[in-house]
């Protein structure tokens, strides 16, 4: 790679969203439930292929996750991005079904990476990290829904996770039989429900073009997304489905059985999509992208994405989702940004609890920052003791490019004091609703460890996993 100049920052859409994401890859092991009639099969990490580029670099390094991280942060600094405020990405599988000797074992790696040397326990290493140069402010673990069970998500609150993505793929249960993901409609159901009480941020992984689906039954079962108090995610990665080597639907692909959609058809189902996805969800990615060498049919379109968001331009169709109106990607698209922010509150239902999605927005409706605030479906006897009688913040996030801690910020996005005014609105709808509510008592957020030094400046102190507030 040719070197930066100096001052310019490479690639620097890596850390347009206000920090710098690093994925870090767990060794090989077969899923316990069998292998889904759409996942690969080499000898690496679950669901991927031999020449993605994280498995490229996890197998050179052996998957080591010390390893890992270490050569992703020298990468970010040759490319001249900040590297104080990190988001650690954990792909290859389902972890929390790992051995949890494995998995205490992996997340201590990152840890020491993170804080340069290694210590004496995780414990000690997440107390360090509270303060160090390169700090996890958030950690997210792919999961499939039968396992985010208490014990799964205690678990994860001890490693730092504060993001769950889960493999949801279609809200069908014959299509989960038929393709044998093993778990069931009523799974994804417990496991947002759980997790959302627990105050995580969560994620689905969607796949349109499943066997035995069409694009109909796709967009319906889309919608039922936002419109079914059960699920409402907070983020979204759309997979349509690809036919890749080594898979069962490659066998029925060859035997005419089954074929994918056509360009065409994804496209006008993307279409329909965006329209529906409302202003509290952020779409993470369109596309995985497999090396063409493993690609045996379907669309290879990377620059998907672009194309549905120009055409829902052209129609003058607003998108709402959050990923398009965050103040670093809005630029691409706006040269004159109105700073007159103002903080509007969205209040919704989902999962038997009480939603309040607070943004820092401008009159073109630029997101700027935005708090995830929750009143908890059973306040008073949550399954993690902390919790009772709490609201929970799941969530707080101020957009723009990544800007070093301590360094002032001359533009639009971070260290502007948006995120003392977000915590601010949180803090009086929590006390408004406490005086006809007697059992809201205090307020709970679940923190990155390193942004645990942030919420102490705001009065909260640790108790166990989350950062509380008495109110």
């Amino acid at each position: 790679m040719k070197l930066p100049q100096v001052n310019e920052v490479r690639k620097p859409s890596k850390t347009l969203a206000g920090v710098t994401p690093i994925a870090v890859m767990v060794e090989p092991r077969p899923c316990s439930h069998g292998v889904c009639r759409y996942c690969p099969v080499f000898n690496v990490p679950q669901s991927y292929t031999p020449l993605s580029p994280p498995v490229l670099r996890a197998e050179r390094l052996k998957y080591d996750p010390y390893e890992q991280i270490s050569s992703r942060l020298e990468a970010f600094k040759v490319m001249n991005h900040p590297t104080d405020k990190i988001e650690i990405i954990i792909l290859g599988g389902t972890f929390l079904s790992y051995p949890v000797d494995y998995q205490y074992s992996f997340i201590k790696g990152i840890y020491d990476a993170l804080n340069g040397f290694k210590s004496n326990s995780l414990e000690e290493a997440k107390k360090i990290n509270e303060t160090t140069e390169h700090r996890c402010v958030a950690l997210c673990i792919e999961t499939r829904p039968d396992f985010a069970n208490p014990d799964d998500i205690k678990r994860a609150l001890d490693f730092g996770c504060t993001r769950m993505e889960i493999g949801v793929q279609i809200l069908d249960d014959e299509i989960y039989k038929h393709i044998n993901r093993a778990h069931t409609v009523q799974d994804v159901i417990d496991s947002t429900h759980r997790l959302k009480d627990a105050g995580f941020k969560v994620g689905y992984h969607i796949m349109p073009g499943l066997p035995r689906s069409n694009p109909e039954k796709d967009l319906k079962l889309f919608k039922e997304l936002f419109t079914n108090d059960n699920y409402k995610p907070d983020q979204l990665k759309i997979y349509p489905t690809q036919i890749i080597k080594n898979t069962g639907l490659e066998k029925d692909f060859q035997r005419g059985k089954f074929m994918p959609y056509t360009l065409e058809q994804i496209h006008s189902l993307l279409i329909e999509m965006f329209k529906v996805i409302p202003e509290y969800c952020r779409t993470m990615r369109v596309m995985r992208q497999f090396a063409p060498d493993h690609i045996i049919a379907g669309t290879t379109r990377i620059s998907l994405r672009k194309d549905i968001i120009d055409d829902l331009k052209a129609m003058n169709i607003p998108v709402k989702e959050i990923r398009f109106r965050e103040i670093g990607f809005a630029k691409q698209y706006m040269k004159d940004i109105d700073q007159d922010i103002e903080i509007k509150t969205l209040e919704y239902n989902a999962s038997g609890g009480k939603e309040y999605f607070i943004q820092a927005v401008n009159k073109d409706n630029i997101l700027f920052g935005l708090l995830r605030l929750r009143i908890p479906s059973n306040i008073k006897s949550s399954f993690i003791e902390e919790l009772n009688n709490s609201a929970i913040i799941r969530e707080l996030h101020v957009y723009g490019q990544s800007i070093a801690l301590g360094e002032k910020n001359l533009e639009e996005g971070q260290h502007k004091g948006l995120g003392k005014q977000l915590m601010a609105r949180a803090e009086d709808i929590v006390k408004d609703l406490s005086k006809t509510n007697k059992d809201i008592k205090k307020i709970a957020v679940i923190s990155g460890i390193g942004v645990r030094e942030y919420y102490k400046k705001l009065g909260y102190s640790l108790d166990k996993d989350y950062m509380i507030k008495e109110i």
